[in-house]
């Protein structure tokens, strides 16, 4: 049993905002699921500190979201506290020699902003991601091409036992859709990105090109969680998917879109249930015809998990 009322003067005297009952429908890109107990936001480093230390000694569960650009909730919520990172942890972005440094809660559109801006390149491939830093940092997020993973340079982390560690690259585990916050109930706070000097004409035109290829071939229209599946290991699973004639496939308001059939979008009142019955379907065909097995890159949160 979770106690809010004293959890929220917990977060008053850490300069932490508590709202009950939110719905993670209100939190995350795909528009579906149930309510949070609360949703906490966290304004710097050291809010985060109090809130998860008092979380993990009362053993109350707990998850942090960026964007919830690649969540996706279940119908009956979450039985725990969902956190989000505000103040200058969403907003601050500095630089230094090509080394920028941001808060894990601001959105990968604003730090392409602010490097374009300083005619900093190595970011474009990220023009267009709806997600955060500290999503990006994550799961190694990426698109034609490139990967945080090649600009990454360190994070700084609150570790289970409260502690902030400064961790360099080439201590993430940095893989495809992968990294070391996947194998350790580890937290990313802040994220150093190393860029060098461009163009800017030349920068802005990068990121308008993919921007509109992405416009173009992804169905933005609809809400989603992003890119479905996995790319399996030979292939690509819109490319499978595509070939099994599975483009179209609907149950109840879910969809395996017709623009790419690497997204499974919501076309209005789609439920938890929809969704998982549409990837269900996707990867026995997929599997069944093809041989390739397809797994779900959406991270899950709530009952159903």
């Amino acid at each position: 049993m979770i106690d809010l009322e004293q959890l929220s003067a917990v977060c008053r005297n850490a300069g932490a905002e508590l709202t009950p009952d939110v719905r993670l429908s209100e939190l995350t890109t795909f528009k579906i699921g149930g309510a949070c107990k609360a949703l906490i936001t966290l304004p710097d480093i050291a809010a985060c500190q109090t809130i998860i230390t008092y979380l993990r000694e009362n053993q109350i569960p707990f998850t942090l979201i960026g964007r919830g650009s690649n969540l996706l909730a279940a119908d009956q919520g979450y039985e725990g506290i969902v956190l989000k990172l505000g103040g200058a942890l969403a907003a601050e972005i500095t630089e230094e020699n090509g080394a920028v440094t941001c808060g894990a809660g601001v959105s990968l559109k604003n730090l392409c902003l602010f490097a374009l801006e300083h005619a900093l390149t190595g970011l474009e491939f990220a023009f267009g991601i709806p997600g955060s830093v500290g999503g990006a940092v994550f799961m190694n997020a990426g698109a034609y091409d490139g990967e945080f993973s090649q600009v990454l340079e360190s994070v700084t982390a609150l570790d289970e036992n409260g502690n902030l560690l400064t961790l360099g690259a080439s201590e993430l585990n940095l893989g495809y859709r992968h990294s070391v916050f996947m194998e350790h109930p580890w937290i990313v706070l802040q994220a150093t990105v190393r860029l060098t000097s461009g163009e800017q004409e030349a920068i802005r035109a990068k990121m308008q090109d993919l921007l509109g290829r992405r416009k173009s071939k992804q169905p933005l229209e609809f809400p989603s969680a992003g890119s479905t599946f996995k790319r399996p290991v030979g292939s690509y699973a819109s490319k499978l998917i595509d070939e099994c004639g599975l483009k179209g496939y609907t149950v109840g308001g879910a969809q395996v879109s017709e623009k790419h059939a690497g997204f499974v979008v919501n076309r209005g009142g789609a439920t938890f249930a929809d969704v998982m019955a549409v990837c269900q379907h996707v990867q026995e065909v997929v599997k069944a015809q093809t041989g390739f097995i397809l797994e779900l890159e959406p991270e899950i949160i709530g009952e159903a998990e």
